[in-house]
């Protein structure tokens, strides 16, 4: 039994939140438990020593009212230097925390119904739901009851505080421009058969330094199976995954090592008590990533208006300006994307220039490409496990792209992470950049140097698969130059409306290898 088992034995972990209040009054963490902290959507951030943390705030069914956002931003005002991100599971971080200051997070958040319980830990993590629920008017169906239904039954519960390792549910509605079922836990994906809307359910999704796919269970549930189906699923997760080695202890490996038939048969036996509905596979989406990007019409007439953060990095006096613009243009509300993208519906048709010119001067205009569908971990500047420098190195990348690619006419995803843990799915994006580090060309030992491994072409929406990982890799300091040649190169061969995965497989991965991109120019020899 590891470390980390035995003391959730020791402790069911979601008591930790009951010795926050004695830890903040003794200005620090019993050590032995600060493990158990997770569980509260709490870590510590890099470096350790200095006693800092960073935090985790769910956001179910990802929307939030204006007040909720100023709220947000004022804790990151007073407590986290002023700094906030939204993750890529649409949620908030805030860094630069006390243990003192824990208690009244905890109680500002409550007074506006946000909270962190099972933000992070070995439980069921907060429940990706499609942004465009009740909006889009090619949805199949509004997620948003199934996952509010799904919090507290599911993520939250006591049921699942002692699971294997981390566990991840996304809702999904249209199939057609959504992938992000892919790379979860469950992912349940509404489509309609025989005009009938149920969900198609797929499981054992993850990446991590080994990727896996989620594979179909085969069936068709109804709506109001959703919450008892994934209950069921969790629950044999819990009862048969692997809890020896951490490193295998995912839901993945266990459908890997069973197959989902085998794995469905344990559900309906073990835990429903009947057999589900075979059905089925859902249309496969065009894009993929559960984001639709810049403005788009809604069901009633309306818009809703996508903004793009940069990385996911904004601060408090653009979240409350955020806040205002919805209640200004909007109905008071915001949402949250799986690309670290905030959006702000039902905006009227008339109202949109003027929005568009507010935001633009936020620098959170909506982008349909690059600054939209790029997203970066948090880095070596605050996480104990990243090898490299992230966000900070891919918004300046993006700011000096963007202006170059500005003419871009399709989505071109890339994802960079510090470190082999996938935080920001790096398998899946047509530029995947994994953060490592190789020894220095100076000779000097035990100096290292930051690069990057490229995986190409990997995609949750039309391609279905991970990047290949591609040989050699870029030097940190040349990441804008590499990926500059590698767009332009594909702009200027493309075929009308190709997409850099159907480039990608037309001209061979060779084309795209560090060493060869970034080989200097050919000398110019006059006669």
């Amino acid at each position: 039994m590891s470390d980390i088992e035995a003391l959730k034995k020791e402790l069911p972990p979601f008591e930790i939140f009951d010795l926050i209040p004695q830890y903040a009054a003794a200005g620090k963490i019993d050590p032995e438990k600060m493990d158990l902290l997770k569980w509260a959507g709490v870590y510590p951030q890099r470096p350790q020593e200095d006693g800092f943390l960073m935090m985790r705030v769910k956001v179910p069914t990802a929307e939030l009212s204006a007040d909720t956002l100023r709220v947000i931003a004022g804790i990151s005002e007073d407590y986290g230097r002023g700094l906030l991100d939204v993750t890529d599971r649409q949620a908030f971080q805030f860094h630069w925390l006390s243990i003192g200051n824990i208690p009244d997070i905890l109680a500002r958040l409550d007074t506006v119904g946000l909270h962190t319980r099972g933000a992070c830990g070995d439980t069921v993590r907060a429940v990706i739901t499609s942004p465009l629920a009740g909006l889009d008017a090619r949805e199949r169906i509004d997620v948003r009851p199934i996952a509010a239904a799904m919090e507290g039954s599911l993520s939250g519960s006591k049921d699942f505080e002692d699971l294997p390792r981390k566990f991840k549910i996304s809702l999904s509605a249209t199939p057609e421009l959504e992938g992000i079922h892919h790379i979860n836990d469950i992912g349940f994906l509404a489509h309609e058969v025989n005009g009938e809307v149920g969900f198609d359910v797929w499981v054992g999704g993850g990446l991590g330094a080994v990727a896996h796919l989620a594979k179909r269970l085969g069936v068709f549930i109804k709506p109001e199976q959703v919450v008892e189906v994934g209950r069921a699923i969790a629950g044999a997760y819990r009862d048969h995954g692997y809890r020896q080695n951490r490193k295998k202890a995912r839901l993945k490996y266990l459908i890997k090592d069973l197959g989902p038939e085998k794995f469905r048969e344990i559900v309906e036996t073990e835990y429903l008590g009947y057999p589900m509905q075979d059905g089925p596979a859902a249309p496969v989406a065009r894009f993929g990533g559960s984001d639709v990007l810049g403005i788009n019409p809604q069901r009633d007439g309306l818009n809703y208006v996508v903004l793009s953060t940069t990385v996911g990095r904004i601060n408090p006096a653009k979240a409350r300006a955020l806040a205002a613009l919805a209640e200004r243009y909007g109905e008071g509300v915001l949402r949250t994307t799986a690309f670290q993208n905030m959006m702000i519906p039902h905006v009227k048709t008339e109202d949109l220039d003027a929005l568009i010119d507010d935001l633009q001067a936020l620098d959170l205009a909506p982008r349909a490409t690059l600054r939209g569908t790029t997203i970066a971990c948090t880095g070596t500047q605050f996480c104990r496990l990243a090898l490299t420098e992230t966000k900070a190195r891919v918004a300046g990348m993006i700011d000096d792209l963007e202006v170059k690619h500005s003419d871009l006419d399709v989505p071109f995803v890339i994802n960079l992470t510090g470190c082999s843990n996938a935080c920001t799915r790096y398998q899946v994006a047509d530029l995947g950049f994994m953060g490592a580090q190789r020894a220095s060309k100076s000779g000097i030992e035990n100096e290292f140097e930051e690069v990057y491994t490229v995986h190409l072409a990997g995609s949750i929406g039309q391609a279905e698969r991970v990047g290949a990982k591609l040989k050699g890799a870029v030097p940190a300091e040349r990441l804008t130059e590499y990926t500059d040649k590698v767009i332009s190169d594909f702009k200027a061969h493309k075929s009308a409306g190709e997409s850099f995965v159907e480039y990608a497989d037309r001209v061979g991965q060779e084309r795209f290898l560090p060493d060869r991109v970034l080989a200097p120019e050919p000398e110019l020899v006059l006669a």
